[in-house]
C-alpha cells in the first residue's frame, strides 16, 4: 500500500485555515478539536498549547506552523461538522481561534519496508496554504523529524517538552564555528549549559572513536575557559583539564601572563599613556628591548647598532612632521635633541675603521648643524635639506654597523619576545632621554615601577626566566598528544585593575597563535573554542571617542577582533552573560547561534528580540518564565527555534555556582540531616590574604579560629 502524507488526514485534523500572509495563519478550530489532550496522534499530548507545531497541506507537503496565541471569540452560529439543528433558536458559542508562525515545510522522504515513514523539514516555505485547507495534528513520527531535522546531528544536549521529548541534537561546526550566546538570569542554569555542552561534545566524540573501534583516542580538542569566578576548576578534573590561578595549589598549576607578551596597545592602557608623547616613548623602548638593546651580553658594536637605528628612526619623524622647520619652540627642541646626542657619536677602538669613519663623519656633520645655532641671537629653524643630509648621514653609519634599510624603518614593537622587568624600565629611561621628552615620561615611569611593584601581580606577570613562548602557548593549548585539552584559567583573585588586560592577552594570545598557526601548515587550522564567562564585565559596549582607550576598552576591542576574525582561523568563542544589554553589539551581532535561559530584565529582553532573526519572536515571550534547565535554542546551530531541556549533569561535573544554602547555614543541618557546620576562621583567611606563614603569630593579639563560633 503507498503511503501518502494526506492518508488519515481526516482523524487528525483540528480546524481549518482563515487567514493567510507571509507571516502569519489564522485558525479557526473546529468545535470537535480536542480542548485538553489529543488522543488520536499517536500519543496523548497536549493541545491547544503555545509554541507546539500543526501542519497545514499544502501541494503535496505540509506548511509547519508554531502556535503564537490562542483565544476565545463569540459567534451567534455554533459550526458543527456534518450536524445542523433545525427549527431551534441558535444561542452565541465560543468559537476557538489560534494564531500560527509558519516556520518551514515537512516533506514525505521515504517509506520503509516495515512501513516506517521518514521525514524532512527544511526551513521556509514554498507554496503558503489557502483559505479553508485543514489544520492537522502531526503525529509522533512527524512531530521527531521537524525538532530533529537537520544534517550532522552529533551532540545530544536535551529533548525537547513541546514535540513528544524529541531529542535535541547540534552539529559542533555551528555550534562552535560560528560563535555561541549563552544568555540568562542568575540561577537559570547558564554555567550549567557551558560546562554540559563540553562534556557532552567531547562524549560525542569519544562515542565516535569507540565506534570505530579506537577506544584509545582522545578528541583532539581544544577549549579555553577564562573564569573570573573560580567556578570551572573542578568541573572537567576526570577529562585531564589543566587548571591555572593566581594562587598555585594541588589542584591548579600557576597562571602566567608575562609582561613580555604584552603589545602596545596594552602597555598604553594599562599605564595611561598619553598618545602624542608617552605612548611614543614607550613603542620605541618596547622596540628595543625585545630587540635585546639592554641585554648585558650583547656588545658594544650591537649596541651602537640598535642606538643608530633609533637615531634614524627620530630623525625621519621629525623630518615627515616638519618639526624642525616649524614655529618655535620645536626647532630649538629638535636642535637640543641632536646636542645630546652628538655625545654618543664617538669612534670606539671596538669598531672597525669603516665604522669609526662613518660615526666621525655623523659627528662631524652634527657639530656643524649645532655650531651654526650657536651664538647670542640664533636661528634656530632647520631647512629640509638639512634634515635630509642629517639623516643620510645618519643612515650611512647605521648601514656600517650592520643595519638595514628595512631594520631603520618603524619595525613591529609587539613581537613577544622575552625581556625583564628591569631591562623595559632601562629601556624607556633611555628612550625617553633620547627622545628629550624625560620630564614628560616620568609620570608614566611612575605608574610602571608601581605596576611592577604590586606584590598581586608578581607571581603572575613577574620575571620567570624558565618561561618561553612555546612553554606557554603549550600550557594554553595543550600538548599533541593530550587528554582532552581543556585548560581553566582561573581569574577569580586577579586584580581588578589588571583583570581586563591580562584577558586581554590571552584573548588575542590565542588568536594570533592560531594565525600564524595556520599560515605555517599550509591554511589547516586547529579548532580551539575560547569560552567567556561573566562577558558583560569585559565585553562591556563602549563609546569612547579620546585617543587613548582604557584597558576595559582594550578588553572588548580584543574580543570584538575575534569575534570578527576568529572563525576563519578556527577560534570559536562562547560567551556566557546574564546582562546582555551591556555587551558590546559588535561581538553579539557576529553571534550566530543563542542559547537563552531565563531572562526577565525587560531591556535584556527587548535586545534579544532585536537580535533574532526568525519570525518566532513570539517563542521568546516565554524567556522570563522559563524553568531552571530550559531554555530556547536558536540560530545557526538549530533548523528551528525550540525549547530545550538540558541534560542533567552530575553534582561533580556541575560548576561551583550554586545559591547559597542559607537555611541550612542558620539551621545547622541539611535536607538529610547532616550536619552543616561553617565556623567564621577568619584568621586563614587574614594570613592567606596578606600572604603570612602559618607558623607566623598574629600582630593583633585577637584570637579569630572560630572556635567560638
Amino acid at each position: 500500500m503507498t503511503y501518502t502524507p494526506m492518508a488519515h488526514a481526516d482523524s487528525l485534523r483540528v480546524g481549518s485555515v482563515e487567514f493567510v500572509s507571509p507571516d502569519k495563519i489564522e485558525v479557526l478550530l473546529d468545535i470537535e478539536a480536542p480542548d485538553t489532550v489529543a488522543l488520536n496522534a499517536g500519543s496523548p499530548r497536549a493541545f491547544p498549547r503555545v509554541n507546539g507545531y500543526v501542519l497545514v497541506p499544502s501541494d503535496g507537503a505540509f506548511a509547519v506552523g508554531q502556535v503564537e496565541w490562542i483565544t476565545v471569540e463569540r459567534s451567534q452560529y455554533p459550526k458543527r461538522k456534518g450536524m445542523q439543528d433545525f427549527g431551534l433558536i441558535d444561542v452565541p458559542y465560543p468559537l476557538r481561534k489560534m494564531s500560527l508562525n509558519p516556520v518551514g515545510q515537512l516533506s514525505l522522504l521515504a517509506t520503509q519496508s516495515d512501513g516506517e515513514v521518514n521525514y524532512t523539514f527544511i526551513r521556509g516555505i514554498q507554496a503558503f496554504p489557502t483559505v479553508g485547507d485543514p489544520v492537522l495534528l502531526p503525529t509522533t513520527e512527524q512531530l521527531r523529524s521537524i525538532v530533529e531535522s537537520g544534517a550532522n546531528r552529533r551532540v545530544l544536549i536535551g529533548t525537547s517538552p513541546l514535540a513528544a521529548d524529541a531529542e535535541v541534537k547540534i552539529d559542533p561546526d555551528r555550534l562552535f564555528g560560528r560563535h555561541l550566546a549563552i544568555l540568562g538570569n542568575t540561577g537559570s542554569g547558564k554555567s550549567c549549559s557551558v560546562a554540559g555542552l563540553i562534556r557532552w561534545s567531547l562524549e560525542s566524540a569519544r562515542q565516535r572513536f569507540r565506534e570505530q573501534g579506537h577506544s584509545e583516542k582522545t578528541p583532539n580538542a581544544r577549549f579555553i575557559i577564562l573564569d573570573p569566578n573560580g567556578e570551572y576548576g573542578k568541573a572537567f578534573l576526570d577529562l585531564g583539564a589543566q587548571v591555572y590561578a593566581v594562587e598555585a595549589s594541588e589542584e591548579a598549576g600557576q597562571l602566567r601572563v608575562p609582561l613580555w607578551l604584552w603589545n602596545s596597545d596594552e602597555w598604553s592602557a594599562i599605564t595611561q599613556a598619553s598618545p602624542r608623547t608617552q605612548r611614543p616613548t614607550l613603542v620605541h623602548s618596547l622596540r628595543a628591548v625585545r630587540d635585546g638593546s639592554f641585554d648585558p651580553s650583547s656588545s658594544r658594536r650591537d649596541d651602537m647598532r640598535r642606538f643608530l637605528r633609533t637615531v634614524v628612526s627620530v630623525i625621519q619623524m621629525e623630518y615627515r612632521s616638519g618639526s624642525p622647520w616649524g614655529a618655535f619652540p620645536k626647532p630649538k627642541g629638535f636642535c637640543e635633541r641632536l646636542r645630546k646626542l652628538v655625545v654618543d657619536f664617538e669612534p670606539d677602538a671596538d669598531f672597525s675603521d669603516k665604522e669609526n669613519a662613518a660615526l666621525q663623519s655623523l659627528h662631524n656633520h652634527a657639530n656643524q648643524l649645532i655650531g651654526a645655532r650657536s651664538g647670542n641671537h640664533p636661528t634656530w629653524e632647520f631647512s629640509k635639506s638639512e634634515v635630509k643630509q642629517l639623516l643620510e648621514f645618519a643612515s650611512v653609519a647605521h648601514a656600517a654597523f650592520g643595519g638595514t634599510l628595512a631594520e631603520a624603518l618603524p619595525l613591529d614593537a609587539d613581537v613577544p619576545r622575552k625581556f625583564n622587568s628591569e631591562q623595559f624600565l632601562r629601556s624607556v629611561e633611555a628612550n625617553a632621554e633620547v627622545l628629550n621628552v624625560a620630564e614628560h615620561v616620568e609620570p608614566m615611569l611612575m605608574r610602571i615601577r608601581t605596576l611592577l611593584a604590586d606584590s598581586r601581580l608578581r607571581t603572575v606577570c613577574g620575571d620567570d626566566g624558565e618561561l618561553s613562548l612555546l612553554g606557554w602557548l603549550s600550557s594554553l593549548f595543550g600538548e599533541d598528544p593530550g587528554a582532552a585539552n581543556i585548560t581553566v584559567i582561573d581569574l577569580s583573585l586577579v586584580p581588578a585593575d589588571a583583570v581586563h588586560i591580562l584577558t586581554a592577552v590571552i584573548g588575542r594570545m590565542a588568536l594570533e597563535a592560531l594565525q600564524r598557526y595556520r599560515k605555517v601548515n599550509d591554511g589547516d587550522t586547529l579548532p580551539t573554542v575560547l569560552v567567556m564567562e561573566e562577558a558583560h564585565t569585559f565585553i562591556k559596549r563602549y563609546a569612547s571617542d579620546s585617543e587613548s582607550r582604557s584597558t576595559q576598552e582594550i578588553c572588548s576591542h580584543t574580543f570584538e577582533r575575534i569575534a570578527r576574525e576568529g572563525r576563519k582561523f578556527g577560534l570559536g568563542l562562547v560567551l556566557s552573560s546574564q546582562r546582555p544589554s551591556e555587551l558590546s553589539p559588535t561581538v553579539l551581532s557576529q553571534c550566530n547561534t543563542f542559547l537563552l535561559h531565563r531572562l526577565s530584565n525587560h531591556t535584556d529582553q527587548d535586545l534579544v528580540q532585536r537580535l533574532v532573526p526568525d519570525n518566532l519572536r513570539s517563542l521568546l515571550r516565554d524567556l522570563p518564565s522559563l524553568p531552571s534547565k530550559n531554555a530556547i535554542l536558536l540560530g545557526w546551530a538549530s533548523e528551528l527555534p525550540i525549547t530545550v531541556e538540558m541534560l542533567d549533569l552530575p553534582a561533580d561535573h556541575r560548576p561551583r555556582s550554586d545559591d547559597p544554602d542559607y537555611w541550612y547555614v542558620w539551621t545547622g543541618s541539611d535536607a538529610h540531616g547532616n550536619t552543616v557546620n561553617r565556623p567564621t576562621n577568619w584568621d586563614a583567611v587574614a594570613r592567606d590574604w596578606q600572604q603570612i606563614a602559618e607558623e607566623e603569630s598574629s600582630p593583633s593579639g585577637y584570637s579569630n579560629s572560630g572556635d567560638d563560633a
